[in-house]
């Protein structure tokens, strides 16, 4: 019999199948799994990834997001599955509509083929990364989880991998939705470019300068994944304590590396992208509070005022 979620239950020790694992997040999420007591199994898929992942204390496995039968071998036995698989382009073809058909791919049919296998191998709770970014722009507005979602065209990925998990809740399950911020810290390409650039006195700032970022440091991230674990089914957001704005985000990579800048693009530029640039111009004023009451899980960097610094520090910048 599949387990079924009992807050009474404790969830130490699980035997815990996790994608993407040595992706950015899955990274920090599986020493951190492992380093909360739980036995943690991960598809590598080189042998370079298998050796990082046995380094840290886990089985890694070459299995493919896509064989179904494949993964329903490799998923008997395990209580959870936690699905981190993605596949986001570079910041050089971020802006390209083509870039992002392979993340599609992971993201929808990957999925999908994840919750059969679950589904087959008698898993009982699938843990699924998502993002805050599918909301809707909510101006100056605290935003949760019952806040509406939009569909614009990278959104895709995110809402198929939501429906695939829905599924599996459909089917009697544990199904947990988490709907991560703008993810930085080191490993997190995106965050590293951004302040490459700002230590040459130039920072990023998308949208208008009053428009709310949410964002999430990956340390933070991964306690959220173990958080997960424990919660009752359902999405949640997470994000850090204190969103800041546009122009409070460009501040704060300038003081984490000691510079004042002399060039903050696109600004309000990146508007004119349109739905290319739409995960990056809307306002996300998004609030953490229902992980927050669910579990014990709290921001070690409660805003990127504090997570910028740490991540000057640990790259010896």
């Amino acid at each position: 019999m599949p387990h079924r979620f009992d807050k009474r239950t404790s969830v130490a020790g699980m035997r815990v199948f996790v994608t993407g694992g040595t992706g950015a997040i899955g990274g920090y999420a599986v020493p951190a799994l492992i380093a909360a007591g739980h036995d943690v199994t991960a598809v590598a898929r080189s042998d370079a990834k298998a050796a990082v992942l046995q380094r840290q204390g886990a089985t890694a496995v070459k299995v493919s997001l896509f064989d179904r039968d494949a993964l329903t071998a490799a998923f008997r036995g395990h209580t959870a599955v936690v699905n981190l698989a993605s596949s986001l382009p570079t910041p050089a073809r971020f802006m390209l509509k083509s870039a992002w058909e392979e993340c599609h791919r992971i993201r929808i049919q990957g999925s999908a083929t994840v919750i059969d296998a679950a589904l087959a191998a008698g898993v009982g709770r699938v843990v699924q990364e998502s993002v805050a970014m599918i909301y809707r722009d909510g101006g100056a507005r605290w935003i949760d989880e019952d806040w509406p979602v939009d569909r614009y065209p990278i959104a895709a990925g995110n809402h198929g991998a939501e429906a695939s998990n829905r599924r599996f809740g459909e089917n009697g399950r544990d199904a947990v939705v988490l709907r991560f911020g703008f993810f930085y810290g080191p490993g997190a390409g995106h965050s590293e470019t951004m302040m490459r650039l700002a230590r040459r006195r130039v920072t990023f700032q998308a949208g208008k300068p009053g428009s709310y970022m949410s964002s999430i440091h990956l340390e933070d991230a991964a306690a959220a994944v173990v958080a997960a674990l424990e919660a009752a089914p359902g999405t949640y957001n997470v994000v850090d304590d204190c969103p800041v704005t546009a122009t409070q985000h460009s501040a704060a990579m300038a003081a984490a590396v000691g510079v004042r800048p002399w060039l903050t693009p696109p600004g309000r530029a990146a508007l004119l992208l349109g739905d290319r640039a739409t995960s990056m111009t809307r306002s996300l004023r998004v609030n953490n509070a229902r992980l927050r009451a669910a579990t014990p899980w709290r921001t070690r960097y409660p805003s990127v005022w504090d997570g910028y610094r740490a991540m000057v520090g640990a790259q010896g910048w």
